[in-house]
């Protein structure tokens, strides 16, 4: 019980902690701040797939699958946003007229 009230405060401190953080970066840096951390959760998507191996149970084996399937959302997406991104710095062509 009281491990689990540590827990608890940890992860209420380090969301305010994120929170906070967040709050003070500019709001054009937010896109490539995004983008880093959602290629940076390809771990998550390794860490998933690696709990979907080792369950012993149904109700593992779905929750692993579960987190396997929004991982690679997280990760594909965080790649998708950055290549909009990149297109977005891209120069672009002039259309000749007659």
């Amino acid at each position: 019980m009281a491990e689990g009230i540590v827990l608890l405060t940890i992860f209420v401190l380090s969301a305010f902690t994120g929170y906070e953080v967040i709050a003070k970066v500019s709001t054009i840096l937010h896109t490539p701040l995004m983008s880093g951390a959602n290629a940076i959760h390809g771990v998550i998507l390794v860490g998933a797939i690696l709990v979907a191996g080792r369950a012993d149970s149904a109700i593992e084996l779905i929750v692993g699958l579960v987190a396997v399937f929004l991982a690679t959302l997280n990760m594909v997406g965080g790649f998708v946003v950055t290549d909009r991104m990149l297109e977005m710095f891209k120069p672009r062509k002039q259309v000749e007229r007659p």
